[in-house]
């Protein structure tokens, strides 16, 4: 059933979910790629309900799918789908930055410099899967910084979206480099440099993933 609970206590629809989300974002399911249920279900070791919900919900964020009547696929994105995403992305991540800045206490920065700090650290162990997440994690701080609900619901339409265009930044070192530099400027409640360089910064994973898609990675034109 998709309400079971697994051995950790987590409800099966949501491990599933976890787990295919990670795969998409972190490139390990390619865009294209088919999504059977039954198999999904082999591997995991689960009925075939909860891979059903946990497909939905992937459809829900915009990384799945789903085909009448034949498999759910991973998305495909195209150069729209990225330009669409980027100008949306810029206007509510630069504000969430912005009242991040203005409003976080010693704790909050602390949280958001450790994710950096392991963002660092493994894009110097050149672990590209856990400076991935963690650069997505750096955002994710910053959105519960910024204290505004409003803002919280409307970057969570997008969030994985989000972290599969981390998933295509190839410099790692430099990602970092740019969250040093947010990070610094956060720290000091410097709203100007933000305005400035927060939308220099989007650009680069925009950038990121045109490249990709002009080298042909399996997004589409």
């Amino acid at each position: 059933m998709a309400g079971a609970m697994g051995i950790s206590g987590e409800l099966e629809s949501v491990r599933v979910t976890r787990i295919l989300r990670d795969d998409i974002v972190l490139g390990r399911r390619a865009p294209g790629s088919r999504l059977v249920e039954r198999d999904i279900a082999a591997e995991l070791s689960v009925s075939r309900l909860p891979v059903r919900e946990a497909i939905r919900t992937l459809v829900a964020e915009g990384v799945v799918v789903a085909r009448p009547r034949t498999w759910a696929v991973v998305r495909e994105f195209t150069h729209r789908d990225i330009q669409d995403f980027a100008e949306v992305r810029e206007a509510i991540e630069t504000l969430i930055f912005v009242f991040a800045a203005e409003r976080h206490d010693d704790a909050g920065i602390a949280r958001i410099r450790d994710a950096y700090e392991r963002e660092l650290a493994a894009a110097e162990a050149d672990d590209s899967e856990a400076a991935r997440t963690a650069a997505a994690e750096f955002h994710e701080i910053a959105v519960e910084l910024a204290g505004n609900d409003m803002l919280g619901e409307l970057i969570a339409v997008f969030l994985t979206r989000l972290r599969w265009l981390f998933g295509q930044h190839d410099d790692l070192l430099a990602m970092a480099d740019e969250h040093r530099i947010i990070l610094e400027a956060m720290a000091a409640r410097d709203i100007d440099v933000l305005r400035r360089i927060v939308p220099a910064h989007l650009a680069s994973g925009q950038a990121a993933a045109e490249r990709r898609l002009a080298e042909g990675s399996g997004l589409m034109v």
